[in-house]
């Protein structure tokens, strides 16, 4: 499939805004803009919504932080990888 290039003006100061809220999801302009169009033709119309208040409410970073939070409260939040990879042998062998 062949790649094109799209380009539009936007005011300085909106790019600037959603520059910093793409990094707050992890992710650049860009490749949010590439979303946009993919879903828009997957679903024929506007989506979704993605905010960035949204993300603290996800459960998979709310999983990662009660693991750290219980990893801090036992000891074990500053283990290595080796440290981490013996511990996982060890409890497979029994």
């Amino acid at each position: 499939m062949a790649n094109t290039l799209v380009q539009f003006r936007a005011e300085e100061t909106a790019r600037i805004k959603a520059v910093r809220i793409c990094e707050k999801l992890g992710i650049d302009l860009p490749t949010y803009l590439r979303m946009c169009m993919l879903r828009l033709i997957q679903e024929n119309g506007v989506p979704f919504s993605m905010k960035v208040d949204e993300i603290s409410e996800n459960r998979g970073i709310q999983a990662m932080k009660a693991a750290s939070h219980i990893a801090a409260k036992n000891g074990i939040a500053d283990m290595t990888l080796e440290e981490i990879n013996a511990e996982i042998s060890e409890t497979r062998r029994g």
